[in-house]
């Protein structure tokens, strides 16, 4: 029987540049569990890709500041700090590191900031202590994050309102943000990709990269 899965997006269901793999749509839409799309993105984000994939929206945004599920939204922290560290950031650098205009990386953000790797990391880091957040790389942006949310923190509220035991979920992630995930779940993949965190954390490391690597778990799954 297929579990149920936890799945990140960058470096995960997405090549190195942020392109979703094609075979991912298909992948997901075809699960026969529950999937909970699990990630640093801000809310719209996760849900777009829900519908493109038309599964259910099962999402945990924002690394854990944010859930979605069974029409049910939770806010699992307060973003008034972030708000003021953004601004704090913006007066280093407007654009957040992203050098762009709109800055629809953080538009729809709540609970935390997403900054460019572009920006210099010391400035990142002290922004972050000054307003006692943590910072995460997820080797695609810098988020600064309140330290009591994580995304296993919000995956258990999620599997709670899923009736879902935590034993029985499958985590698939690439970076440290989802070693709260790895945790949690009675089994874990991180893919070839993966940083260092994220490897040491997880049941299993596959030696295939990014997308292709995810489809890879699942066919193991499938077959197990």
């Amino acid at each position: 029987m297929a579990p149920p899965i936890a799945v990140d997006i960058d470096g995960t269901l997405t090549d190195a540049t942020g392109r979703l793999g094609t075979p991912v749509i298909g992948a997901l839409a075809e699960w026969p569990a529950p999937v909970i799309i699990a990630t640093g993105k801000a809310m719209p984000y996760a849900v777009a890709l829900c519908y493109f994939c038309q599964i259910d929206e099962t999402v945990i945004a924002e690394n854990g500041g944010i859930s979605l599920v069974a029409g049910q939204r939770r806010v699992h922290t307060d973003g008034d700090v972030t708000a003021a560290a953004t601004d704090a950031l913006r007066e280093v650098d407007p654009t957040l590191g992203w050098g762009r205009g709109y800055d629809t990386i953080n538009a729809w953000r709540e609970t935390e900031v997403a900054v460019g790797l572009e920006m210099e990391r010391a400035a990142v880091d002290a922004v972050a202590a000054e307003f006692g957040l943590r910072v995460l790389d997820t080797g695609f942006a810098y988020h600064l994050t309140s330290r009591r949310v994580s995304k296993g923190g919000a995956l258990e509220h999620v599997t709670a309102v899923l009736d879902i035991a935590l034993e029985d979920v499958v985590a698939i992630g690439d970076s440290e943000n989802d070693v709260s995930m790895f945790e949690r779940v009675g089994e874990s993949y991180a893919l070839a990709n993966a940083d260092g965190p994220a490897k040491a954390a997880a049941s299993h490391t596959v030696g295939t990269p990014h997308h292709a690597g995810f489809i890879e778990i699942l066919d193991g799954l499938r077959g197990s």
